[in-house]
Parts: structure tokens; sequence; C-alpha cells
């Protein structure tokens, strides 16, 4: 019985030896280029932009605010708070340390960014209504164009450009914004500071 395991072991190993050399991992990859991904977009707060602060348990204390030219807010019992510049989640923790000083016992505080304005994207060419728009969370490439007034009759609805930067440098790629549409490809995020171009079609 060793024997014949001794022999089917050697058989196998054999075989392994004279099989096909496994692919090799240098040289240039076959794999086509992918578009750049939306990165999570700066979360800092600017002037114009609109977040509602939510205090738990405390209606009279939760509102929808704008941020003011002077890059600041006026909250019930603390008065003024910085916000240009500052993260959201930032702004929510000096909100509670505030108010727990003197008027909540451990105040739990969260903000919901509803608009950008400071921050803005572009969309232009072949588009009903072309021009800059204030960047809200999540928006896609779809919805960027719809903002837009949607395509014109002459548009390339499938040769979508957008640049942005990325790492300190502007990229540019192509998106098949029909193809997204009936759900062939991905849906694109934009960021803010993007600009989507649309090329007119030819025949």
């Amino acid at each position: 019985m060793r024997c014949v395991l001794a022999m089917a072991l050697v058989t196998a190993l054999a075989g392994a030896a004279c099989g096909p050399p496994p692919p090799s991992r240098s040289g240039p990859s076959s794999a086509p280029a992918t578009q750049p991904q939306s990165r999570p977009a700066d979360v800092t707060l600017g002037v114009d932009d609109v977040f509602e602060v939510r205090v738990y348990g405390e209606a009279d204390l939760s509102n929808v605010y704008r941020v003011t030219p002077d890059g600041s807010i006026g909250f019930p019992l603390i008065g003024k708070v910085a916000v240009v510049g500052r993260a959201p989640a930032e702004v929510a923790r000096e909100i509670e340390s505030r108010l727990g000083r003197k008027y909540l016992q451990n105040p739990q505080v969260t903000i919901f960014v509803r608009e950008y304005k400071s921050r803005r994207f572009s969309v232009y060419g072949q588009v009903q209504r072309p021009g800059t728009f204030a960047y809200e969370e999540g928006i896609t490439i779809i919805e960027a164009v719809a903002m837009a007034g949607g395509f014109t009759p002459m548009a390339a609805e499938n040769d979508v450009q957008v640049s942005r930067g990325e790492r300190g440098r502007d990229v540019t790629f192509k998106v098949r914004v029909v193809d997204v549409r009936e759900g062939k490809a991905p849906a694109v995020r934009i960021n803010p500071g993007d600009k989507v171009f649309v090329p007119e079609r030819f025949f």
C-alpha cells in the first residue's frame, strides 16, 4: 500500500513539473484602464453652506443654519460658533462642549449638511442650461446633467467628459451616460470642482 501511495505522489509531482508555467507577473497589464473613483469630498464647511443641527431630546435647539459671510452661525444659548474650514463633526463637538458647560447634561449633537453652496461644479457643452451649480453630497453625473436642463438633441451622451483634480493633477475621463442610465455601467458621482463637458455628436 505504501508503495502505491509513493508512486502516486511521484507521478503527481512529475505532472506538476511538466505543466504550463505560471503566468508572469512582469510586463504591462492587459486590463482596461478604469475611470478615477469619486473620492470622499472635502467636507469642511464654507460660507453659504446650509446644514441642520440636531440636539437629541431638545427640539427647541434643533434647527437649520446657513453659514454667514463672517464664517459663523448664531446658536441658541451659546451664541456665535465659527464653522468655516471645519468639519461638521468638529463643529458638533464644540456645540456639545459649550452646551454641556452650563445648559445641558451630556448633550448629543449631530450635524447634517443639506447644501454645499460654497462648493460648486460646472456642466457645459451640449446641455440646455450650461453653468455652475452648487454641489450636493452624493450627486451623480445623471443628476448633474439634469440640473443643467438635460442633454440637447445634438449631445454625444455616451462621450461625456469629466475633468477633476486627482492627487495634485487634472484628470479627464469619459463617462457613457446612456450606459449608466440603463444600468450597463456603474454610477459616477460628482466631486466638488468637477467640470462636466458634453460634446456634440457627429453623424
